[in-house]
């Protein structure tokens, strides 16, 4: 069995999954949408589509569309992905899923009163040291974990300003200040993705920015936001924490790596920075870098990348690393374009598999409220001053 999917925002990342998508065996046909028509016919034609759609209402309107993949802006998932939901469209959303508590839950509800496949596209799940702790903890091997962070460091000089700029238009000081905390899945469902606990308290702190360029000016931005980095301690249920960090005025190289993770535990612990990894017991220390360390996949320079600021391209050529389980992908995928460490061919397969199966994808839509209440709570506990407050869960998927 096949489906249709209409991808809805034809931008940077939207393009390096249409690829994906089209190959895909199960799925039949790709439409592209977008607000700038032009984007659309531009991605249709570079890809092969089948064809785009004047606007999102005319995707939801059509019967030919059985499934939407939404690469909008950042804070217009939550009323596009309900939208969709209601018109019996199953949706892969970029991240975040929402930007409120009541987003999100709306969201959960549709997805359990519709049955339709709901999937957002985390690729911290995917991450090679996610992956790799998430195996070694299902062994036992780190003993009783009780401590992980979850870093997302990536510096707005780093390629951020061309990306708002190209997705923003001319008010786009106003949405690159997008707060930190709300953007957080990728440091939280990096730890959550291998710990399989969930978060139940936070306190954070932000930092004010003081670049002083118009970008996190409160009077600019249409967040109220003027912090650029921020901190945030979870307590875990059943006992333990992690931190996580949201920086976007960082002294770091995050075009090597953006995402980066340590997990500690009774027996053992494992640690990740920019170009090392190590796994740590009561015996020693190992190096494991090779095996979590990503395969060049794309040409920085390759001409479908020509859109995007080089400080961003590695993100859309990274291959998978030697820890990730390849056997499950359709083999057409060992030639195609991979990216974020490897997640887009697993981010694809998975969303497919989950439609044409009718079995829920790993990051359903209560695995993703797990990865998005902590950052949406977070900044709301940062905007008063680090109080503890208590983040909201909407329990367990149902039985498949």
């Amino acid at each position: 069995m096949t489906f249709s999917l209409a991808i809805v925002g034809a931008g940077q990342f939207s393009a390096r999954f249409a690829e994906l998508f089209a190959a895909h065996p199960g799925v039949a046909a790709v439409h592209v949408a977008d607000l700038l028509p032009e984007r659309a016919e531009r991605l249709v034609a570079a890809e092969g589509l089948a064809g785009t759609f004047p606007s999102y209402e005319a995707v939801l309107d059509s019967p030919a569309i059985d499934a939407v993949a939404l690469f909008t802006q950042r804070w217009t998932h939550g009323p596009l992905v309900l939208a969709a939901l209601r018109a019996d469209k199953h949706v892969f959303s970029a991240v975040p899923m929402a930007i409120t508590v009541e987003e999100v839950a709306a969201i959960v509800d549709a997805v359990r009163a519709s049955g339709l496949t709901y999937m957002m596209g985390e690729t911290s799940h995917y991450h090679p040291a996610t992956v790799h702790a998430r195996n070694k903890i299902a062994e036992g091997a780190f003993g009783r974990v009780f401590y992980a962070e979850g870093d997302y460091v990536h510096d707005m000089d780093l390629g951020f300003y061309d990306a708002y700029r190209y997705s923003g238009g001319t008010e786009w000081k106003a949405t690159a200040s997008c707060p930190p905390l709300l953007y957080s899945t990728h440091s939280v469902g990096g730890v959550l993705g291998a710990w399989r606990t969930r978060a139940v308290s936070v306190s954070a702190i932000g930092v004010r920015d003081e670049r002083g360029d118009g970008v996190f000016d409160r009077s600019v931005s249409m967040f109220d936001n003027d912090v650029s980095n921020a901190t945030a301690l979870f307590e875990v249920e059943g006992g333990g924490s992690f931190r996580t960090n949201e920086f976007r005025r960082v002294g770091y190289p995050a075009f090597i790596r953006e995402s980066r993770f340590r997990f500690f535990g009774t027996e053992a612990s494992m640690e990740q920075l920019a170009t090392v990894a190590l796994w740590q017991d009561k015996k020693g220390v190992r190096d494991i870098s090779g095996l979590l360390e990503p395969r060049k996949r794309t040409d920085p320079d390759d001409p479908s990348l020509r859109h995007v600021a080089p400080e961003l391209r590695a993100a859309f050529t990274a291959g998978c690393a030697p820890v990730h389980d390849r056997s499950r992908l359709p083999r057409v995928y060992d030639t195609l374009s991979n990216g974020h460490e490897g997640s887009h061919h697993f981010l694809a397969d998975d969303f497919v598999t989950a439609v044409d199966t009718g079995t829920l994808p790993p990051v359903n839509a209560w695995v993703a409220a797990r990865y998005t209440l902590p950052g949406i709570v977070a900044h709301e506990s940062a905007r008063q001053g680090g109080k503890r407050l208590e983040i909201p869960d909407f329990g367990d998927p149902p039985a498949s």
